[in-house]
C-alpha cells in the first residue's frame, strides 16, 4: 500500500480521458457494440435525434477494439501529459472538445459512414508538440516535417488504400493542431 500512495495523478485530463475511453471499450464488449454504435459513434442521422448532437463529441470515446484502443492511446499518454503540463488541463480539454466537434461535424458532411475513436486527438496532440518551444514569429521546421510526415502519409493512404482507418479524420487533427498551434504559441508568448 505505500507505492500506492506515491503514484500521482499526474495529467487529470489525459489520464481521465484515458480512462473513459477504456471503460467504454469495455462496455461495447460485453454489449456487442451496441453501446459504442449507439452512444460512441458518429455518423449521419436525422437531425430530430438528439443522440446525433451528443454523437459529434462522443464519438472520441469508442474504439472498435483493444488494438484501435491501444494504438491511440500510446501516442496520447506519450504526448498529452506534457503538453496539459504546459498549457493546463481547462485548455488541454477544450482542444480536445473543438478537435472532436470539427472531427464529428467534417465525418457526418463528408461521409456516410460511421467514425469512432481518438485518433484526431492523437494527431492533433502530435502536431501540437512541435509548438512547444515556438519562438514568435518563427515557424518551427519540426512542426513541417510532423506534418509533413504525418499528413503526407495520411493522405497517401487515403488515396492508395481502402481500409477501415479514417485518414480524413487523422488529417483534420493534424490541421487543429497545426491551427490550434499557431493560435496558442501566440497567447503564451504574449503571456511571458
Amino acid at each position: 500500500m505505500e507505492y500506492l500512495k506515491k503514484l500521482k495523478y499526474n495529467s487529470p485530463v489525459i489520464l481521465t480521458f484515458t480512462l473513459i475511453c477504456l471503460i467504454v471499450l469495455g462496455l461495447g464488449t460485453i454489449t456487442g457494440g451496441y453501446t459504442t454504435q449507439k452512444f460512441f459513434c458518429v455518423y449521419r442521422s436525422s437531425l430530430s435525434d438528439p443522440l446525433s448532437y451528443i454523437r459529434v463529441f462522443t464519438h472520441i470515446l469508442g474504439h472498435s477494439s483493444f488494438e484501435h484502443f491501444f494504438n491511440n492511446f500510446l501516442i496520447i499518454l506519450m504526448v498529452g501529459p506534457m503538453l496539459e503540463e504546459k498549457y493546463g488541463s481547462k485548455v488541454l480539454l477544450a482542444l480536445i472538445v473543438i478537435t472532436a466537434l470539427i472531427t464529428g461535424i467534417v465525418q457526418v458532411i463528408i461521409s456516410d459512414e460511421g467514425l469512432l475513436g481518438a485518433s484526431g486527438i492523437a494527431f492533433m496532440l502530435i502536431i501540437l508538440t512541435s509548438f512547444t518551444n515556438v519562438e514568435d514569429g518563427k515557424i518551427p521546421i519540426t512542426m513541417i516535417l510532423i506534418a509533413t510526415m504525418y499528413l503526407g502519409k495520411e493522405i497517401y493512404y487515403g488515396i492508395v488504400y481502402s481500409d477501415n482507418i479514417s485518414q480524413i479524420t487523422h488529417i483534420i487533427g493534424g490541421i487543429c493542431g497545426i491551427i490550434i498551434g499557431m493560435i496558442i504559441s501566440k497567447y503564451y508568448k504574449r503571456r511571458n
